[in-house]
């Protein structure tokens, strides 16, 4: 069972675009079996708007696709549209993004959606290793502050996967239970093999980013990894099928 955990629906402001149609066919050639989808950032901003239109697209493909809503924390009304995300549009997660919103990823302005997201037990995918705003640090303080939510940092949690942002990313993991890791992105591969080690398995996410990153090319990262092929499993699908509370039948 392969379940890529972040990919993106819709159109983004920056003009990249994918259709739910395309990104099946992509995953059958692949045998990608599932994947969590997340709205793009609207040209209009609206991300009520986007997690409504994301929450339509997905309706006839429930059996291979979940949605991840996407909030702005600087609205208002940020908490009371992720509930309605969750209660009236089945989204499964939680997707924010420091960068392209501009916050850091420990500001208390946060705490107001952790807290459903504990009560709604729905994982919180940040993008990281963004300067300034989301460093493994950074999402390391948020994690603390919630060890009852499950934080998946993406892209290893670091951006160039060198010097102090790999030791950065590491101290993150080996601090806080909760707090895992998306291989998207991820160009240094002994990275990934030695966390897979280091968790035996856990805590380590398959997931591609497309159409940000060649689905085909991200898939391999695990297919080709140094590492026992339980772990393997475990990292193509097991833990977020678990993560999920899915069944693999």
């Amino acid at each position: 069972m392969i379940f890529d955990f972040r990919v993106f629906i819709g159109e983004s402001f920056d003009g990249k675009s994918q259709l739910v149609e395309d990104l099946l066919v992509n995953m059958d050639d692949l045998k990608i079996d599932m994947a969590l989808a997340c709205p793009f950032k609207p040209l209009s901003y609206d991300f009520d708007a986007a997690n409504q239109e994301l929450s339509k697209s997905l309706k006839n493909y429930e059996d291979r696709l979940l949605g991840a809503a996407r909030i702005d924390p600087w609205q208002p009304d940020a908490p009371q549209s992720l509930v309605h995300a969750v209660e009236d549009l089945g989204m499964r997660a939680l997707y924010i993004n420091p960068w392209e919103e501009n916050f850091r990823a420990d500001i208390a302005r946060l705490d107001s959606l952790m807290v459903v997201a504990g009560e709604k037990k729905i994982p919180v995918t940040i993008a990281s290793g963004y300067p300034w705003l989301s460093e493994a640090s950074q999402v390391s303080k948020l994690a603390t502050r919630w060890p009852q939510v499950q934080i998946v940092m993406t892209n290893g949690g670091q951006i160039n996967i060198s010097g102090l942002g790999q030791a950065g990313a590491a101290l993150a993991l080996s601090q806080q239970a909760n707090l895992s890791f998306d291989t998207a992105g991820i160009y240094r591969q002994d990275f990934i093999d030695e966390f897979v080690d280091e968790f035996c398995g856990e805590r380590v996410f398959f997931a591609s980013g497309a159409p940000y990153f060649y689905q085909r090319y991200e898939i391999k990262r695990v297919q080709m990894a140094s590492i026992k092929d339980e772990y393997r499993q475990k990292v193509a699908g097991k833990n977020a099928l678990a993560l999920f509370g899915i069944v693999n039948t």
